[in-house]
């Protein structure tokens, strides 16, 4: 990552965190920062993925990996997720470990897990909000105008 150092931090004298697929923190310097906003697991034209958790889990961080892709990221640019599960998922979060732990094999990033009551859709089981840093742009282009205030 030119221009962008990223440091996963993962103490001894705090739990494992490695196990489950995230660390305990990242400390980044440089870059841009990005804010994802919550994605479910569907398909560009709002088709669920799969009743599971494993296919909607991995049709989430898909968006994610879309989004970032458009801004020359990749998810190894991700420093932090926000988990959303809802209640009736609760007790399958292993299938959302495997994933993060297959999508994230080096310096995983921060994460933060929340059970819900539900998520807009019924059939929705996660949604999954991501804060990335991707290098800085030298080239002025923007892929939409900004905003200034």
């Amino acid at each position: 990552m030119s221009g962008v150092r990223r440091e996963p931090l993962n103490p001894s004298d705090l739990t494992d965190t490695l196990v489950d697929g995230h660390s305990q923190a990242v400390l980044v310097q440089g870059g841009c920062r990005v804010l994802i906003s919550s994605q479910a697991g569907v398909d560009a034209e709002a088709n669920l993925a799969g009743p599971d958790l494993t296919k909607q889990t991995e049709a989430a961080l898909d968006n994610v990996e879309r989004l970032l892709s458009s801004l020359d990221g990749t998810l190894s640019h991700v420093v932090m997720l926000r988990i959303y599960l809802t209640e009736c998922a609760r007790y399958d979060q292993q299938a959302v470990i495997e994933v993060l732990r297959h999508r994230f094999l080096a310096a995983p990033p921060a994460a933060s897990w929340l059970i819900v009551y539900g998520l807009p859709e019924p059939e929705w089981l996660i949604a999954v909000e991501a804060e990335a840093v991707v290098p800085e742009r030298t080239d002025d282009a923007c892929p939409n105008s900004p905003i200034t205030y």
